[in-house]
């Protein structure tokens, strides 16, 4: 399982999506450019000395990043406000891609179009969305339910 993050704009929510990934031992992946550089002091504060344990690389952009994931044949599974399965009703294989959008933004239609499936987390009517470190949190700890096995 990995998360993939699409040009991210805040380094806290990303610094905590990487402290994450190392937590539960899940590669991830910057899909460049980015809203902040690596060396931004909040997003160093949110990683905390978690940076040095993830497993983590960088994608200077989209194209490159696609190229990877085909050659590496990655499914990938794009969370979205816009996605029609709910994220609790799919089927997840250990080796899929959990990409996020931009907090500002989302990605863009070809992006979109580039996922092999588009989850939705449920939430209230009338509200626009959760933050994305909060949605990566719930979209992976689903995932690794149901790839993972108990030891």
């Amino acid at each position: 399982m990995q998360i993939a993050l699409y040009q991210p704009d805040i380094p806290q929510n990303t610094g905590t999506i990487l402290r994450l990934c190392a937590c539960m031992d899940v590669a991830a992946h910057i899909i460049e450019p980015a809203g902040f550089a690596v060396s931004d002091r909040g997003f160093r504060r949110a990683g905390m000395d978690y940076l040095d344990q993830v497993n983590w690389m960088r994608h200077d952009s989209w194209a490159r990043f696609e190229d990877w994931r085909r050659e590496t044949r990655h499914r990938l599974l794009l969370f979205t406000t816009k996605g029609a399965t709910p994220y609790l009703d799919f089927r997840y294989l250990p080796s899929d891609i959990l990409l996020l959008g931009r907090e500002t933004a989302g990605v863009p239609e070809t992006v979109s179009e580039a996922a092999d499936a588009r989850l939705v987390i449920p939430i209230r009517v009338g509200l626009r969305s959760l933050n994305v470190a909060m949605a990566a949190a719930m979209a992976l700890g689903e995932a690794l339910r149901q790839t993972r096995s108990v030891t």
